[in-house]
């Protein structure tokens, strides 16, 4: 099994775990990876509430951003969400999109999928669905989509490159997307970099903010703009574990961490 392979399989692993827990448990940790702060208040992910189509049964409390509010979602318009978890961004696209609209989530954790349709069907949504895949090599016919969605999901590859470019493939000439990650400004301590929960917890698999960018450059995309950035506030409880104090004091004054929402367009009508 290659490295990657075995990344894949710890995210999988870690994230049907978190299929299972509680919204509240999922929120007051490393987007749910288990090395759980003393803290009460939620590290990476943003309120919800305000948004149509949210529902709390369908919210883990994963996210970084807000991706479908910056999304510029119409009315008919056919939506894939990578990564889609138990539906919650989905459920908001398909506010947007309308019953004319159609909404497609990706998720390669089998809990998840599972969690998804059951929400989904909770709630009468026939056009909202769900299949099990990789977002490398997603089981999806090409020129598709209008809008591609993703919320604190591609961090967690690998292979960012390779996203890209099917995120591309799939989207219909002129169509674009909106996704919300963690990027890092800086190298992280190799100490934190190298923890399991911290990559399955969206941190340690972050590129490089520049590094991103490039790689949606050279996927093909064009008009490119950040629509929304904001540093992420870790609990000391938590990064103690892996920095001395010396680098906790550096990391406070100049924030590593930052969760970043990119457009970007794919050219054509």
């Amino acid at each position: 099994m290659t490295n990657e392979e075995q990344i894949k399989e710890t995210v999988k692993q870690k994230y049907g775990e978190i299929a299972l827990q509680s919204k509240e448990t999922n929120a007051s940790s490393c987007c749910g990876s288990g090395c759980c702060s003393t803290e009460t208040y939620t590290i990476m992910s943003e309120d919800y509430n305000r948004l149509d189509g949210y529902n709390a049964d369908a919210e883990l409390g994963l996210g970084c951003g807000l991706p479908t509010q910056f999304a510029r979602i119409k009315k008919g318009d056919t939506v894939i969400d990578l990564g889609s978890g138990a539906g919650n961004d989905c459920f908001v696209a398909r506010a947007e999109t309308g019953e004319t609209g159609r909404v497609i989530g990706i998720d390669f954790t089998p809990a998840m999928i599972e969690k998804a349709r059951i929400n989904a069907t909770t709630r009468g949504f026939n056009n909202v669905e769900f299949h099990k895949g990789d977002i490398e090599n997603m089981p999806l016919a090409a020129n598709l989509a209008d809008v591609v969605v993703s919320n604190c999901v591609l961090n967690l590859v690998p292979n960012k490159q390779a996203v890209f470019k099917e995120i591309y493939r799939v989207l219909k000439a002129g169509g674009h997307f909106s996704t919300s990650d963690i990027v890092l400004m800086s190298e992280l301590p190799e100490r934190l970099k190298s923890a399991v929960e911290m990559y399955a917890g969206c941190v340690a698999g972050a590129s490089n903010k520049k590094e991103y960018l490039e790689h949606i450059e050279q996927a093909g995309f064009q008009n490119i703009a950040l629509q929304k950035e904001r540093s992420v506030t870790i609990p000391d409880d938590i990064l103690g574990n892996y920095l001395t104090k010396e680098e906790l004091e550096r990391y406070k004054t100049d924030p590593i961490i930052w969760s970043i929402t990119v457009y970007a367009e794919k050219p054509g009508a």
